[in-house]
């Protein structure tokens, strides 16, 4: 009984330790132009709340931090949100190139119809970001708008990407 008190204490004691090594956090307070609010805004209601809901918490740099944002816990949510936002970040939409930002919009939709996103993992406890199917086709539409304004504005080579040429 000794040794399983003390291996408690042990494992106790390194749980609060790792507690004061953090990630940082992934919130700003402000809006950057180059979000994708402000370039192809303004944007509608519905489909700001349901990209809210549903992906912002990886997709952006203000991610609302969950109750179980505890060592070691809080590891895996900073690498899952950092990997997000390598794949996509709607505040910094503007920095892509023109062709990668329209590439995107069509992998938006793909991810959403292929049920890829918002992923399982997150889905099990945001139950509430699960999409529907009337909001899949809110932000298809959305995305679909977006990219037709583009090929009225750009060059049409312009929005090709490496893989299109293959």
């Amino acid at each position: 009984m000794k040794t399983l008190k003390r291996i408690g204490l042990i494992l106790l004691t390194i749980f609060i330790i790792i507690q004061f090594f953090r990630p940082p956090k992934n919130q700003s307070a402000t809006i950057l132009p180059v979000d994708i609010a402000n370039l192809y805004g303004p944007m509608p209601a519905d489909v700001t709340a349901i990209l809210k809901r549903s992906c912002t918490d990886c997709h952006s740099n203000n991610t609302v931090y969950p109750w179980y944002n505890i060592q070691p816990a809080a590891w895996l949510l900073d690498y899952d949100v950092r990997a997000g936002k390598r794949k996509l970040n709607f505040s910094e939409y503007g920095n892509y190139p023109i062709n990668y930002q329209y590439k995107k919009l069509e992998d938006c939709m793909r991810v959403i119809n292929d049920n890829y996103m918002p992923l399982d993992m997150y889905l099990w406890i945001h139950k509430d970001a699960k999409l529907s199917e009337a909001e899949k086709q809110k932000v298809r539409d959305w995305c679909n708008a977006i990219r037709a304004g583009m090929k009225q504005k750009y060059p049409a080579g312009s929005l090709k990407t490496p893989e299109d040429e293959d």
